[in-house]
This record gives structure tokens, C-alpha cells and sequence, in this order.
């Protein structure tokens, strides 16, 4: 069973229901004894970085999470600000992130050329996949993807980085590590593409 963490900061049920496209079945819940026997976790997320890690911690989630993901190595889907929250900090806030990954959140900066450019980034976008195992096994070559967001994670470690997008300049649109994946744009609202990533998480991935 797949666990869709409920910290009141998502939009849950286009990913449940997108799970349920998937071949999947899913949980939404903030029950800490639920979230400690799933099987696969999803964190998803749309706000801000700090009211995000408050809510978790309030909901008293920390814990079991790191125990899942770090000491049992369950797989776990970020999406959006959930990718975000895996960080060890962002420049929207003050808190520290889980640490999950060696990363950090920064806010879009453009100069020259680039001033004109709207933040959030919003909208399609073509993804440049970099690793193509986990979520992106099978992944159609024109692959492209729904995003909204000022903030974008940059990563220490070049072998976290999943997947690259252009948008002024190339960030991190998706990451890898071990039994931990994430993505900066929707799946749930990218069609096809969104929905081949989350069959990939439903059937395919393993830690």
C-alpha cells in the first residue's frame, strides 16, 4: 500500500486519484502508525518551505519518516514542495529541511536577458533526463511536465540529479538517491508523462 502523507499542505486528491490510473492503491493519511507500516510513501506539497517542516513536525511525523526512509529504506516520492522539504534548507525560510539530500533551495534569480522571465515558473516544460531507471524507465523522448514554483533545490551532489529543465538556466527538475525520488514539477497533473512516473513508482521501483 502506498501512504500519501496528509500534513495539510497538498493537493492529495488528483495524486491519489492519479495513482489509481497508475494500477495503484493508496492511503491518504497522518496517522503515524499508518505511515509506519506503508509500504511506499508519497510527500507531496504546495506552500511554503517552513509552514511545510511545521506541519510536520506538529503532526509529530518527523520521526516515523526518518525511520522509514533513512533506517528501513521505503521508497518515497517528493513532489514539489515535498522535494523541496527532503533539502537540508531553503531560502524561503528559516527551518532546517529533513537533510535528506545533500541540497539546498533557492529562489529564481535572473539577470540580463533573463529579467523578463516570470517567476513562478510556471507551465510545461521539456525534462532532460539524466537517469533512465526508477521513474523514468520507459519515458517517452519528448518528455514534459507541469510546473509551479519560485524555488528550485540545487544539488551538492551531481549523482542525486535525476533530471534537468531549462527555464533561464538549467536546474534540478528531479532527483534520485538510493530508495529516495523526487520531482519539482506535477506528476499528477502532466498526463501521459505524469502518469507513466507514477506507474513507474507503483510498479517498478524498488529501494
Amino acid at each position: 500500500m502506498i501512504v500519501i502523507v496528509d500534513y495539510g499542505m497538498g493537493n492529495i486528491g488528483s495524486i491519489a486519484n492519479m495513482i489509481k490510473k497508475a494500477g495503484g492503491q493508496s492511503i491518504v493519511t497522518s496517522d503515524v502508525e499508518v505511515i509506519g507500516n506503508a509500504e511506499k510513501l508519497i510527500i507531496p506539497g504546495v506552500g511554503a518551505f517552513d509552514n511545510g517542516i511545521k506541519n510536520l513536525h506538529d503532526s509529530g511525523l518527523i520521526d516515523v519518516l526518518n525511520r522509514k526512509v533513512l533506517d528501513e529504506g521505503v521508497p518515497i516520492l517528493g513532489i514539489c514542495l515535498g522535494m523541496q522539504l527532503m533539502a537540508k534548507s531553503s531560502e524561503e525560510g528559516v527551518l532546517p529541511g529533513l537533510g535528506w539530500i545533500d541540497a539546498n533551495c533557492i529562489k529564481f534569480k535572473f539577470t540580463g536577458a533573463n529579467e523578463i522571465l516570470r517567476i513562478p515558473h510556471m507551465g510545461w516544460n521539456e525534462v532532460k533526463i539524466k537517469k533512465k531507471d526508477g521513474i523514468f524507465k520507459n519515458m517517452y523522448d519528448d518528455a514534459s511536465f507541469y510546473f509551479v514554483h519560485s524555488y528550485h533545490v540545487r544539488c551538492n551532489n551531481p549523482d542525486d540529479i535525476a533530471s534537468t529543465t531549462e527555464y533561464g538556466f538549467e536546474f534540478t527538475s528531479s532527483i534520485h538517491h538510493g530508495n529516495i525520488f523526487a520531482t519539482q514539477f506535477h506528476p499528477e497533473k502532466s498526463h501521459k508523462y505524469g502518469l507513466l512516473v507514477m506507474k513507474n513508482f507503483v510498479e517498478a521501483v524498488h529501494a
